[in-house]
């Protein structure tokens, strides 16, 4: 059983030291190290695959508590010749080694971020600097940037740094149901991370398959899950706490505030269980204090000393946000992103049959005059009237939901007056049909004008707030625009939340993909959340307008994003009407719409002009004020923070004002991520040694030496000008590939052949081709980037060609005999803090620069092989001396090493003892003190401990020295 990172146990730096690339013995077989991991009660946790002949290439976990696990004794090792040809296996080998060792916890810059399938724009890669940067001690942030700008990337960027730090290998990414396969696709085409998606059909598929008793979420590595399926913690909560995560992803994350609900829960069961936590959402504060700091805590318990006073300064290291008009945004998108259109509001003069509406409406339902509303709910006269604005079917519909709630009522006299007047109602709407509807002719004119119709491929986005409307839309609408039969049927896709999972995802990808029929997508605010509708689009039209401006702007951000070729258009409905008194499109939805174009100009965002940041707070106070009296613009610029706390107001103006300019620098050169954007500041970049010039170099020799019959055995087929290589794979790596989408796998034939490429545009230009296809959006080509199945199949591949303890002897250019070693301090926790590559000579010299030692000795694909025989029984001898030697090099500079890890540390010891004073004061007891415990002992956990693991890599002989 897995434990919380937090709470497990401190080991000896022996008893930790399992790194990956590392060969154990086990059950008397060879294995290789994959991963290691601390739990509560059973040692160390290791997975491992076959090194020796039989167990080669399968996959297993060993538990030190329950094994008898033993690290190889790098004393012991045999030292054997390379007759391979130019040193290629041995060269093979350093590499291997080089890839799969963890880049230590003190490296904080950025290793991968130039590899990816996708623009190398600093302020996307600000997130994965800040979780790195040590001023957190675990890599916990909520990524607050408003919608649009790639909030998916820059948790792919994340995920990949933890990854390549050997801390991102249990992976679990929760989102609303409705963008699972784009998150899932965007992390495997972009960083060759795969996520297998598990619905709640997928969930028991696999408790089907597994063991009665068996936790679902250990069959695989690396999951994403709906929020929908996994808010049931009765169900599966018992599965959660008994797993530890490297990293979770809690995407849209807003959702998770209310404290008590069930995402709030789940969300409470999670953050114990995992090292990383990463957070997302365009909206993430509620305009109450407290709510904040509850989303806060998920990161760090003891960030806030007061829930309800506090300031941006102190969380500043948890939180980054940016906006489109950010500096830094703004400079890097030029180019990009097309700016936005202008909110072409479309006014429409209302049929005479929609004037009888309005006039019932306003003689007895919302009365200018002073007189009383027929409804003695004071609200409901304006979800009538929000209602009417959409459509006569959502109005029809509202009535008649009424109507059965007042039938159901003992005292039918008390509401007969207003079951007489929405009977009047009913009738108005019952009788109107597609002419009685002047949005319905303004749409269509509209849509002609767009462009969309049976011989066009442009597409739309239209909104509406009611089901009712949509579906009558999505019914008439293609036939009115000339579109016939089966093609009428096909032309619009309707989106709602009534939908399972799937068709939501299924709408959604149909809309994406440039050879699918659809040309319409009618779809509520389900779709205005975290949902990419800009690829084959940047036409939107508002069939009815939302009384909120953060929902007016999250639905612009559908198609006004990070990636947008074509400038966003955007267009609203708005009904008027000649009928006294009438409250018709142009009392709130014309300014609403004005009022966010306005504040997208000149902040980037409209979530704070009305100070409540949350859509339905908005519209709930909108329709308030409105009763008083107040217009639009007094409701959203009414003082809403009268009577709290000035520091919370201060708070609230930092987090959501303008971001900076100016960079404030830390430890590591990085920006301030909570108050600037850091514009100008470079990201800084991991020192990551190689010795091969580039990826593709390494696997050319890889395959060469692994595969030497490759176009034969694997069917082989390399085009040296586009980069394209295509092959089939053999057992052992499809093996590997159960951890991709099975629909991708199946789709694309991957078990039958592979193509893959280092090439980044041709690997785009396959992904484009996807977007264009009717059948998948998976593409057929996918890049290779070091965290790729293919890349870690081939670097494992190498490793296994040398047995148990050997390790090589090359002949270079030296002086006298030089031993390459690994040198690994870890904490207790097993991770990797100090990583050194030394080059030792029994003289007692050391060089920590084994890579520069390597290219001084002309140890590289030129280099010859001339097949002497070095008296490896000599060379062997001084090995135990070597080691020692490398020993104390590595203890005289430990402290001066962890020096960069304990000041951080310490620094948040004494937060945790800052914290816990005014926080015991408030009456929380003994958990203030429990917390600051637990959360002390996880501090501690995170620095050196124990003896360095030592390993001999290979030994570089002089010519001379030839037996």
């Amino acid at each position: 059983m897995t434990a919380d990172l937090s709470t497990a146990p401190a080991t000896s730096g022996e008893d930790a030291q399992f790194p990956p690339g590392a060969q154990i013995l086990v059950r008397d077989e060879v294995w290789l190290v994959r991963n290691a991991t601390r739990t509560e009660h059973d040692g160390a946790r290791i997975e491992a695959v076959g090194a020796s002949d039989f167990v080669r290439d399968q996959e297993a976990v060993f538990f030190t508590g329950l094994d008898r696990i033993e690290l190889l004794d790098p004393r012991r090792t045999r030292l054997v010749r390379d007759d391979s040809p130019n040193f290629r296996r041995s060269r093979l080998f350093l590499e291997a080694v080089l890839r799969k060792t963890p880049l230590p916890q003190a490296e904080r810059g950025l290793a991968l971020a130039d590899s990816f399938l996708l623009d190398a724009l600093p302020y996307q890669q600000r997130p994965a600097q800040l979780a790195l940067s040590g001023r957190n001690l675990r890599p916990r942030l909520l990524i607050a940037d408003v919608v649009g700008l790639g909030k998916t990337l820059e948790i792919g960027l994340t995920l990949a740094e933890l990854i390549r730090r050997g801390r991102g290998e249990r992976i679990l990414v929760v989102t609303p149901q409705h963008v699972l396969e784009q998150f899932q696709h965007e992390l495997w085409t972009r960083f060759a991370i795969p996520l297998v998606r598990l619905d709640s059909v997928g969930i028991e598929r696999i408790q089907r398959e597994i063991p009665a008793g068996r936790n679902p979420f250990t069959y695989f590595k690396r999951v994403i899950v709906s929020i929908d399926t996994l808010k049931n913690t009765d169900q599966y909560k018992h599965h959660l706490e008994r797993i530890t995560w490297d990293a979770v992803v809690i995407d849209e994350s807003h959702n998770l505030i209310n404290k008590g609900s069930l995402r709030n829960q789940l969300a409470r069961t999670l953050a114990p269980h995992t090292d990383a936590l990463l957070l997302a959402s365009a909206t993430p504060h509620n305009g109450d204090a407290r709510s904040f700091a509850e989303l806060i805590s998920l990161l760090d318990p003891a960030a806030i000393r007061d829930p309800e006073h506090y300031r941006a300064e102190d969380i500043k290291h948890l939180f980054i946000r940016r906006t489109k008009v950010s500096p830094e945004v703004r400079e890097q998108m030029k180019g990009q992103w097309a700016d936005r259109g202008p909110s072409r509001s479309i006014r429409v003069t209302a049929t005479p049959a929609e004037e009888k509406v309005f006039e019932e409406l306003a003689a007895v339902w919302l009365p200018s005059d002073g007189s009383k509303s027929v409804s003695d709910v004071p609200l409901f006269p304006y979800t009538l009237l929000k209602s009417f604005l959409s459509s006569h079917a959502a109005l029809k519909a509202t009535v008649s939901t009424r109507i059965k709630t007042l039938e159901k009522k003992d005292d039918p006299e008390a509401t007969a007056a207003e079951r007489a007047a929405l009977h009047r109602l009913l009738e108005l709407a019952s009788g109107m049909t597609e002419t009685d509807s002047g949005k319905f002719g303004a749409l269509l004119e509209q849509l002609r004008e767009i462009g969309v119709g049976p011989k066009s491929d442009t597409r739309v986005v239209v909104f509406s707030e009611r089901v009712q409307t949509l579906e009558w839309l999505a019914r008439t609408v293609p036939l009115a625009l000339g579109f016939k039969g089966k093609a009428a049927q096909e032309a619009a896709r309707v989106m709602h939340g009534g939908l399972s999972d799937e068709q939501q995802m299924q709408c959604v990808e149909d809309f994406g993909l440039a050879d699918t029929p659809v040309r319409i997508l009618f779809t509520g605010d389900v779709a205005s959340e975290g949902v990419n509708l800009h690829r084959q689009c940047h036409q939107l039209v508002h069939y009815d307008v939302p009384w909120s401006l953060i929902r007016i702007e999250q639905r612009n951000g559908r198609i006004d994003r990070y990636g947008q070729p074509h400038q966003p258009q955007f267009r609203a409905l708005i009904l008027t009407s000649s009928v006294d008194g009438a409250k018709d499109d142009t009392l709130v939805s014309e300014r609403l719409l004005e009022r966010e174009a306005e504040a997208h100009r000149s902040l980037g965002t409209a979530e704070a002009v009305s100070g409540l940041y949350r859509a339905e707070a908005e519209e709930k106070s909108l329709i308030q004020d409105l009763l008083r009296g107040r217009d639009v613009d007094e409701s959203l610029d009414a003082d809403r923070t009268s009577g709290t706390d000035d520091s919370v107001d201060d708070f609230l103006a930092d987090f959501f004002g303008a971001v900076g300019d100016e960079p404030e620098d830390d430890d590591t050169g990085a920006s301030d991520a909570g108050g600037g954007d850091g514009t100008g500041a470079a990201v800084p970049r991991a020192d990551v040694p190689r010795l091969f010039g580039s990826a593709r170099e390494f696997l050319d020799e890889a395959l060469r030496e692994v595969y030497p019959d490759a176009h034969e055995r694997l069917d082989l087929s390399a085009d040296p000008e586009t980069g394209l290589l295509s092959f089939v794979p053999p057992s052992d790596l499809v093996h590997r590939l159960k951890a991709l989408p099975p629909e991708y796998v199946r789709e694309q034939g991957l078990r039958d052949r592979l193509k893959v490429t280092f090439n980044r545009r041709l690997a785009d230009s396959s992904l484009t081709r996807a977007r264009a296809s009717a059948t998948s959006s998976w593409p057929d080509i996918s890049l290779l980037t070091d965290l790729h199945p293919v890349m870690e199949w081939l670097t494992d591949k190498v490793l296994v060609r040398l047995d148990r303890q050997e390790a090589p002897v090359l002949t270079a250019d030296v002086s006298r005999p030089t031993y390459l070693v690994q040198g690994i301090y870890s904490n207790a926790l097993g991770r990797p803090t100090v990583v050194k590559w030394m080059a030792v000579t029994t003289d007692g010299e050391v060089d920590d620069d084994m890579v520069a030692v390597l290219r001084r000795a002309q140890v590289g694909p030129t280099m010859a092989n001339p097949g002497l025989a070095h008296d490896t029984d000599h060379l062997a001898g001084a090995i135990p001396g070597v080691l020692d030697t490398a020993e104390a090099f590595l203890e005289q500079r430990r402290e001066a090493w962890d020096e960069p890890l304990r000041a951080p540390i310490e620094e948040y010891k004494a937060r945790l003892g800052a914290w816990e004073q005014p926080t015991l004061t408030t009456g929380g007891g003994s958990a203030p003190t429990a917390t600051r415990d637990r959360l002390a002992s996880l501090a501690d956990s995170l620095l050196t401990t124990g003896r360095p693991m030592l390993r001999v890599l290979a030994v570089l002989a002089p010519a001379h020295a030839a037996a």
